[in-house]
Protein backbone atom coordinates (compact mmCIF):
# COMPACT_ATOMS: atom_id res chain seq x y z
CA UNK A 1 0.00 0.00 0.00
CA UNK A 2 1.25 3.06 -1.04
CA UNK A 3 1.16 5.45 1.83
CA UNK A 4 2.23 9.03 0.12
CA UNK A 5 2.69 10.92 -2.51
CA UNK A 6 4.41 13.59 -4.17
CA UNK A 7 7.14 16.25 -2.90
CA UNK A 8 7.74 15.59 1.36
CA UNK A 9 8.68 18.48 3.20
CA UNK A 10 10.93 17.07 6.37
CA UNK A 11 13.61 14.77 4.44
CA UNK A 12 14.87 17.80 3.03
CA UNK A 13 15.02 19.36 6.71
CA UNK A 14 16.77 16.08 8.22
CA UNK A 15 20.56 16.33 7.98
CA UNK A 16 21.12 14.26 10.79
CA UNK A 17 23.76 11.57 9.70
CA UNK A 18 22.15 8.11 10.23
CA UNK A 19 22.51 4.70 9.12
CA UNK A 20 21.00 1.23 10.45
CA UNK A 21 23.35 -1.30 11.72
CA UNK A 22 21.43 -4.29 11.58
CA UNK A 23 22.96 -7.26 13.31
CA UNK A 24 24.01 -10.37 10.62
CA UNK A 25 21.38 -12.69 12.67
CA UNK A 26 19.00 -11.46 15.34
CA UNK A 27 19.33 -12.88 19.26
CA UNK A 28 18.18 -15.70 20.15
CA UNK A 29 15.55 -14.68 21.37
CA UNK A 30 13.96 -10.73 22.45
CA UNK A 31 12.03 -10.12 25.03
CA UNK A 32 10.12 -7.84 23.22
CA UNK A 33 9.92 -7.14 19.52
CA UNK A 34 8.25 -4.32 17.64
CA UNK A 35 6.70 -4.59 14.45
CA UNK A 36 6.90 -0.86 12.83
CA UNK A 37 9.85 1.74 12.58
CA UNK A 38 7.40 4.58 12.48
CA UNK A 39 6.73 7.08 15.57
CA UNK A 40 4.80 4.36 17.84
CA UNK A 41 7.27 1.85 16.80
CA UNK A 42 10.73 3.80 18.44
CA UNK A 43 8.39 5.45 20.99
CA UNK A 44 7.46 1.76 22.40
CA UNK A 45 11.19 0.25 21.90
CA UNK A 46 12.18 3.65 23.61
CA UNK A 47 9.56 2.63 27.13
CA UNK A 48 10.27 -1.10 26.81
CA UNK A 49 13.92 -0.71 26.21
CA UNK A 50 13.41 1.90 29.67
CA UNK A 51 12.23 -1.09 31.71
CA UNK A 52 15.67 -3.33 31.37
CA UNK A 53 14.64 -5.26 28.51
CA UNK A 54 15.90 -6.67 24.98
CA UNK A 55 14.24 -5.10 22.26
CA UNK A 56 14.40 -5.44 18.78
CA UNK A 57 12.10 -3.46 15.67
CA UNK A 58 11.23 -4.83 12.49
CA UNK A 59 10.60 -2.45 9.64
CA UNK A 60 9.11 -3.29 5.93
CA UNK A 61 10.74 -0.50 4.17
CA UNK A 62 13.21 2.33 5.57
CA UNK A 63 12.82 3.77 8.76
CA UNK A 64 10.99 6.93 9.73
CA UNK A 65 9.65 7.18 6.08
CA UNK A 66 6.01 5.47 5.74
CA UNK A 67 3.35 7.65 7.89
CA UNK A 68 5.81 9.44 9.60
CA UNK A 69 7.71 11.34 7.26
CA UNK A 70 4.13 12.13 5.95
CA UNK A 71 2.76 13.80 9.28
CA UNK A 72 2.76 17.33 10.20
CA UNK A 73 4.02 17.27 13.49
CA UNK A 74 1.04 18.92 15.36
CA UNK A 75 0.52 17.37 19.35
CA UNK A 76 -2.59 18.90 20.80
CA UNK A 77 -3.90 17.42 23.99
CA UNK A 78 -7.09 18.59 22.05
CA UNK A 79 -8.57 16.02 19.77
CA UNK A 80 -10.28 15.71 17.05
CA UNK A 81 -13.61 14.70 19.33
CA UNK A 82 -14.11 17.58 21.36
CA UNK A 83 -13.96 16.99 25.58
CA UNK A 84 -17.80 17.43 25.56
CA UNK A 85 -18.87 15.00 23.05
CA UNK A 86 -16.27 12.61 24.16
CA UNK A 87 -18.57 12.82 27.82
CA UNK A 88 -21.32 12.08 25.86
CA UNK A 89 -19.55 9.04 24.11
CA UNK A 90 -17.83 7.01 26.65
CA UNK A 91 -18.76 8.47 29.74
CA UNK A 92 -17.33 11.98 31.87
CA UNK A 93 -14.52 9.90 34.19
CA UNK A 94 -13.06 8.25 31.55
CA UNK A 95 -13.11 11.21 28.27
CA UNK A 96 -11.56 13.57 31.04
CA UNK A 97 -9.20 10.78 32.09
CA UNK A 98 -8.33 10.37 28.27
CA UNK A 99 -7.70 14.18 27.85
CA UNK A 100 -5.31 14.21 30.87
CA UNK A 101 -3.36 11.17 29.38
CA UNK A 102 -3.21 13.58 25.92
CA UNK A 103 -2.20 16.03 28.16
CA UNK A 104 0.45 14.12 30.15
CA UNK A 105 1.86 12.57 27.23
CA UNK A 106 3.08 16.46 25.66
CA UNK A 107 5.44 16.24 28.93
CA UNK A 108 6.41 12.92 28.12
CA UNK A 109 7.55 13.35 24.60
CA UNK A 110 9.26 16.98 25.76
CA UNK A 111 11.57 14.86 28.17
CA UNK A 112 12.33 12.18 25.78
CA UNK A 113 13.01 14.65 23.32
CA UNK A 114 15.32 16.27 26.12
CA UNK A 115 17.29 13.17 26.27
CA UNK A 116 18.03 12.96 22.78
CA UNK A 117 21.27 14.20 21.04
CA UNK A 118 20.18 16.50 18.55
CA UNK A 119 17.39 18.96 18.82
CA UNK A 120 14.10 17.81 16.82
CA UNK A 121 12.79 21.27 17.00
CA UNK A 122 10.28 20.78 19.55
CA UNK A 123 8.44 24.14 20.59
CA UNK A 124 5.62 24.90 22.92
CA UNK A 125 2.27 26.51 21.00
CA UNK A 126 -1.13 27.33 21.66
CA UNK A 127 -3.74 26.25 19.72
CA UNK A 128 -6.14 28.26 17.74
CA UNK A 129 -9.46 26.17 16.59
CA UNK A 130 -11.77 29.20 15.26
CA UNK A 131 -15.69 28.52 14.73
CA UNK A 132 -15.81 27.84 10.69
CA UNK A 133 -19.08 29.65 10.88
CA UNK A 134 -21.66 30.91 13.29
CA UNK A 135 -23.52 27.92 14.01
CA UNK A 136 -20.16 26.27 15.65
CA UNK A 137 -20.00 29.45 18.22
CA UNK A 138 -22.13 27.73 20.94
CA UNK A 139 -19.77 24.35 20.24
CA UNK A 140 -16.68 26.04 20.66
CA UNK A 141 -18.01 27.75 24.28
CA UNK A 142 -19.35 24.78 25.61
CA UNK A 143 -15.68 23.01 25.07
CA UNK A 144 -14.03 25.99 26.25
CA UNK A 145 -16.13 25.86 29.42
CA UNK A 146 -15.73 21.47 29.70
CA UNK A 147 -11.92 22.38 29.31
CA UNK A 148 -12.04 25.15 31.60
CA UNK A 149 -13.53 22.73 34.39
CA UNK A 150 -11.59 20.29 34.16
CA UNK A 151 -8.83 22.78 34.35
CA UNK A 152 -7.07 22.54 31.18
CA UNK A 153 -5.47 25.46 30.58
CA UNK A 154 -7.40 27.67 27.30
CA UNK A 155 -9.45 30.43 26.76
CA UNK A 156 -12.52 31.92 24.53
CA UNK A 157 -11.58 34.28 22.26
CA UNK A 158 -15.10 35.70 20.87
CA UNK A 159 -14.48 37.63 17.26
CA UNK A 160 -13.17 40.73 18.50
CA UNK A 161 -10.42 39.42 20.45
CA UNK A 162 -9.25 36.60 17.55
CA UNK A 163 -9.16 39.57 15.09
CA UNK A 164 -7.12 41.71 17.55
CA UNK A 165 -4.38 38.67 17.05
CA UNK A 166 -4.80 37.29 14.22
CA UNK A 167 -5.23 39.14 10.69
CA UNK A 168 -8.47 37.40 9.60
CA UNK A 169 -11.78 37.09 10.95
CA UNK A 170 -14.09 34.16 12.56
CA UNK A 171 -17.29 34.47 14.69
CA UNK A 172 -14.77 32.84 17.62
CA UNK A 173 -12.33 30.42 19.06
CA UNK A 174 -11.08 27.88 21.41
CA UNK A 175 -7.22 28.17 22.50
CA UNK A 176 -5.59 25.72 23.74
CA UNK A 177 -2.18 26.19 25.41
CA UNK A 178 1.20 24.01 26.60
CA UNK A 179 0.68 21.96 23.36
CA UNK A 180 3.51 21.61 20.90
CA UNK A 181 4.97 21.28 16.94
CA UNK A 182 8.16 18.53 16.17
CA UNK A 183 10.21 17.92 13.21
CA UNK A 184 9.03 14.13 13.39
CA UNK A 185 11.50 13.07 11.01
CA UNK A 186 14.07 14.65 13.25
CA UNK A 187 12.44 13.39 16.22
CA UNK A 188 12.05 9.61 15.07
CA UNK A 189 15.85 9.91 13.66
CA UNK A 190 17.49 10.52 17.06
CA UNK A 191 15.30 8.29 18.60
CA UNK A 192 16.69 5.54 16.54
CA UNK A 193 20.32 6.34 17.12
CA UNK A 194 19.54 6.93 20.90
CA UNK A 195 17.92 3.33 20.82
CA UNK A 196 20.63 1.57 18.82
CA UNK A 197 23.12 3.35 20.92
CA UNK A 198 21.45 1.45 23.80
CA UNK A 199 21.77 -2.36 22.04
CA UNK A 200 18.24 -1.64 20.68
CA UNK A 201 18.24 -3.96 17.27
CA UNK A 202 17.34 -2.64 14.13
CA UNK A 203 15.90 -4.86 11.05
CA UNK A 204 14.93 -2.66 7.60
CA UNK A 205 13.58 -4.45 5.28
CA UNK A 206 11.79 -7.22 7.29
CA UNK A 207 8.02 -8.09 6.63
CA UNK A 208 6.50 -9.80 9.00
CA UNK A 209 4.78 -13.28 7.43
CA UNK A 210 3.50 -15.61 9.98
CA UNK A 211 2.99 -15.08 14.16
CA UNK A 212 2.39 -17.63 16.60
CA UNK A 213 2.72 -18.70 20.05
CA UNK A 214 4.51 -21.81 21.13
CA UNK A 215 7.08 -23.09 23.65
CA UNK A 216 6.10 -19.64 25.57
CA UNK A 217 7.46 -17.58 22.68
CA UNK A 218 6.23 -15.83 20.41
CA UNK A 219 7.56 -16.94 16.69
CA UNK A 220 7.65 -14.25 13.84
CA UNK A 221 8.44 -15.83 10.82
CA UNK A 222 9.62 -13.11 8.33
CA UNK A 223 11.30 -12.29 4.53
CA UNK A 224 14.66 -11.97 6.07
CA UNK A 225 14.77 -14.39 9.38
CA UNK A 226 12.80 -16.25 12.46
CA UNK A 227 12.60 -14.39 15.84
CA UNK A 228 11.15 -15.19 17.99
CA UNK A 229 10.39 -13.14 21.67
CA UNK A 230 8.33 -13.41 24.95
CA UNK A 231 6.17 -10.14 23.78
CA UNK A 232 5.62 -8.64 20.17
CA UNK A 233 4.34 -5.25 19.77
CA UNK A 234 2.52 -4.43 16.69
CA UNK A 235 2.77 -0.32 15.55
CA UNK A 236 1.47 -0.49 12.09
CA UNK A 237 -2.07 1.03 11.77
CA UNK A 238 -2.01 2.81 8.44
CA UNK A 239 -1.18 -0.56 6.41
CA UNK A 240 -4.97 -0.74 5.62
CA UNK A 241 -4.59 -4.30 3.74
CA UNK A 242 -2.32 -6.13 6.11
CA UNK A 243 -3.56 -4.49 9.67
CA UNK A 244 -7.32 -2.88 9.96
CA UNK A 245 -10.72 -3.74 9.16
CA UNK A 246 -13.21 -1.31 7.49
CA UNK A 247 -15.75 -1.92 9.53
CA UNK A 248 -13.98 0.11 12.49
CA UNK A 249 -11.26 2.01 10.59
CA UNK A 250 -11.87 4.78 8.34
CA UNK A 251 -9.00 5.09 5.87
CA UNK A 252 -8.66 8.83 3.88
CA UNK A 253 -6.04 10.43 2.14
CA UNK A 254 -5.10 13.81 3.15
CA UNK A 255 -3.37 16.47 1.13
CA UNK A 256 -0.62 18.76 2.77
CA UNK A 257 1.23 22.15 0.76
CA UNK A 258 4.03 23.70 2.00
CA UNK A 259 5.14 27.33 1.58
CA UNK A 260 8.41 28.82 0.63
CA UNK A 261 9.85 30.99 3.68
CA UNK A 262 7.65 34.60 3.47
CA UNK A 263 8.89 37.84 5.26
CA UNK A 264 8.26 38.74 8.97
CA UNK A 265 4.48 37.40 9.90
CA UNK A 266 4.22 39.64 12.89
CA UNK A 267 0.24 39.00 12.71
CA UNK A 268 0.41 35.44 13.54
CA UNK A 269 -0.10 35.34 17.44
CA UNK A 270 2.27 33.23 18.76
CA UNK A 271 2.78 31.33 15.80
CA UNK A 272 -0.02 29.13 16.92
CA UNK A 273 -1.33 26.19 15.20
CA UNK A 274 -4.28 26.25 13.82
CA UNK A 275 -7.22 24.55 13.25
CA UNK A 276 -11.00 24.78 12.42
CA UNK A 277 -14.37 23.09 13.38
CA UNK A 278 -16.40 21.69 10.30
CA UNK A 279 -14.77 18.70 8.82
CA UNK A 280 -12.51 18.15 6.92
CA UNK A 281 -10.84 21.09 8.59
CA UNK A 282 -8.14 23.31 7.22
CA UNK A 283 -5.12 23.02 9.72
CA UNK A 284 -1.91 24.86 9.69
CA UNK A 285 1.48 25.66 11.31
CA UNK A 286 4.13 27.78 10.53
CA UNK A 287 7.82 25.92 10.13
CA UNK A 288 11.30 26.64 11.48
CA UNK A 289 12.46 27.97 7.64
CA UNK A 290 9.74 29.96 7.98
CA UNK A 291 7.24 29.05 5.57
CA UNK A 292 3.63 27.96 6.18
CA UNK A 293 2.50 24.49 6.23
CA UNK A 294 -1.17 23.54 5.59
CA UNK A 295 -3.33 20.43 5.60
CA UNK A 296 -6.79 19.09 4.54
CA UNK A 297 -8.92 18.39 1.76
CA UNK A 298 -9.31 14.83 3.14
CA UNK A 299 -10.73 12.30 0.73
CA UNK A 300 -12.92 9.46 1.59
CA UNK A 301 -10.15 7.53 -0.60
CA UNK A 302 -7.49 5.13 1.30
CA UNK A 303 -4.49 5.46 -1.34
CA UNK A 304 -2.01 8.45 -2.38
CA UNK A 305 -3.36 9.14 -6.00
CA UNK A 306 -0.73 8.38 -8.07
CA UNK A 307 -0.78 11.19 -10.58
CA UNK A 308 1.66 14.15 -8.93
CA UNK A 309 -1.52 16.70 -10.65
CA UNK A 310 -3.78 15.72 -8.59
CA UNK A 311 -1.52 16.50 -5.49
CA UNK A 312 -0.67 19.70 -7.21
CA UNK A 313 -4.12 21.07 -7.90
CA UNK A 314 -4.93 20.23 -4.44
CA UNK A 315 -2.15 22.14 -3.12
CA UNK A 316 -3.27 25.13 -4.88
CA UNK A 317 -6.40 24.97 -3.43
CA UNK A 318 -4.66 25.11 -0.34
CA UNK A 319 -3.08 27.88 -0.66
CA UNK A 320 -5.86 29.46 -1.84
CA UNK A 321 -7.74 28.71 1.80
CA UNK A 322 -4.31 30.01 3.69
CA UNK A 323 -4.14 33.32 1.75
CA UNK A 324 -7.67 34.04 2.59
CA UNK A 325 -6.20 34.27 6.09
CA UNK A 326 -3.04 36.04 5.29
CA UNK A 327 -4.16 37.93 2.94
CA UNK A 328 -1.16 40.56 3.24
CA UNK A 329 1.11 37.68 2.71
CA UNK A 330 2.93 36.64 -1.23
CA UNK A 331 2.73 33.00 -0.87
CA UNK A 332 4.39 30.37 -2.87
CA UNK A 333 3.80 26.98 -2.95
CA UNK A 334 7.11 24.95 -2.18
CA UNK A 335 6.15 21.23 -2.18
CA UNK A 336 2.90 19.32 -1.35
CA UNK A 337 2.07 15.87 -0.88
CA UNK A 338 -0.67 13.67 -0.25
CA UNK A 339 -0.98 10.83 2.44
CA UNK A 340 -2.89 8.05 3.44
CA UNK A 341 -4.22 8.96 7.18
CA UNK A 342 -6.59 6.62 9.45
CA UNK A 343 -9.08 7.29 12.03
CA UNK A 344 -11.45 5.12 14.37
CA UNK A 345 -15.11 5.61 14.00
CA UNK A 346 -14.99 6.29 17.42
CA UNK A 347 -12.20 8.81 17.54
CA UNK A 348 -9.98 6.91 20.18
CA UNK A 349 -6.73 4.84 19.02
CA UNK A 350 -6.67 1.09 19.71
CA UNK A 351 -3.74 0.12 22.20
CA UNK A 352 -3.63 -3.41 23.96
CA UNK A 353 -3.34 -7.13 24.60
CA UNK A 354 -4.79 -9.20 21.81
CA UNK A 355 -7.73 -11.28 23.57
CA UNK A 356 -7.10 -14.37 22.36
CA UNK A 357 -2.88 -14.31 21.01
CA UNK A 358 -1.11 -14.35 24.09
CA UNK A 359 1.65 -11.67 24.22
CA UNK A 360 0.87 -9.90 21.01
CA UNK A 361 -0.28 -6.48 21.69
CA UNK A 362 -1.39 -3.13 19.43
CA UNK A 363 -0.68 0.40 19.58
CA UNK A 364 -2.37 1.71 16.47
CA UNK A 365 -3.09 5.90 16.82
CA UNK A 366 -5.63 6.69 14.84
CA UNK A 367 -6.21 10.03 14.11
CA UNK A 368 -5.18 13.72 13.62
CA UNK A 369 -3.15 13.51 17.26
CA UNK A 370 -1.10 10.33 16.55
CA UNK A 371 1.89 11.04 18.11
CA UNK A 372 0.26 12.21 21.27
CA UNK A 373 -1.29 8.67 21.04
CA UNK A 374 1.83 6.74 20.76
CA UNK A 375 3.19 8.49 23.66
CA UNK A 376 0.66 7.57 26.37
CA UNK A 377 0.15 4.12 24.72
CA UNK A 378 3.45 3.58 24.79
CA UNK A 379 3.25 3.80 28.32
CA UNK A 380 0.18 1.47 28.69
CA UNK A 381 2.08 -1.40 26.53
CA UNK A 382 5.28 -1.01 28.68
CA UNK A 383 2.71 -1.35 31.78
CA UNK A 384 1.27 -4.71 30.23
CA UNK A 385 4.53 -6.20 29.66
CA UNK A 386 5.83 -5.46 32.81
CA UNK A 387 2.91 -7.20 34.52
CA UNK A 388 2.09 -3.44 35.98
CA UNK A 389 -1.97 -3.34 36.12
CA UNK A 390 -2.34 -0.23 34.61
CA UNK A 391 -5.95 1.85 35.17
CA UNK A 392 -5.93 3.67 31.88
CA UNK A 393 -5.95 1.06 29.54
CA UNK A 394 -9.40 -0.28 29.23
CA UNK A 395 -10.07 3.44 27.89
CA UNK A 396 -8.34 2.92 24.15
CA UNK A 397 -8.88 -1.64 24.71
CA UNK A 398 -8.69 -3.15 21.26
CA UNK A 399 -12.18 -4.37 21.43
CA UNK A 400 -14.45 -1.68 23.15
CA UNK A 401 -17.12 -2.74 25.43
CA UNK A 402 -19.62 -2.08 23.03
CA UNK A 403 -18.32 -4.39 20.76
CA UNK A 404 -17.01 -8.03 22.26
CA UNK A 405 -17.08 -9.81 19.49
CA UNK A 406 -14.41 -8.88 17.44
CA UNK A 407 -11.15 -7.03 17.02
CA UNK A 408 -10.89 -4.04 14.65
CA UNK A 409 -7.72 -5.11 13.38
CA UNK A 410 -6.36 -8.56 11.71
CA UNK A 411 -4.40 -11.28 14.30
CA UNK A 412 -0.96 -10.97 11.81
CA UNK A 413 0.60 -7.80 11.22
Amino acid sequence: MKLHNGTLYWPNTNSIEFSVESPELPKKQYDAIVVGGGISGCLTAYKLMKEGLSVAILEKGKFGFGSTAASTGLLHYSNDIMLSELIQQIGEKEAIRFYQLCYQALDDIENIVNELPHDVDFVRRPSIRYASDETDVNKLRNEYETLYMNHFPCEFWDESTLSFYMPFKKPAALVTFRDAEINPLKFITNLLIYLQDRGVDLFEGTVVTESSYDNQLVQLKTTTHLFQAKDVVYTIGCEENENAKKDDVIFNRSYVMVTKPVQSNTQWHEKAMIWETKRAYLYLRTTPEGGIMAGGMDEHISEAPVDERVVEKCALKLLKQVQSLFPHLELEVDCCYASTIAESKDQLPFIGAHPTKPHHYYLHGYGGNGTVYSALGSNIISDLIAGRKNEDANIVAPIRKEKMDKLPFSSIA
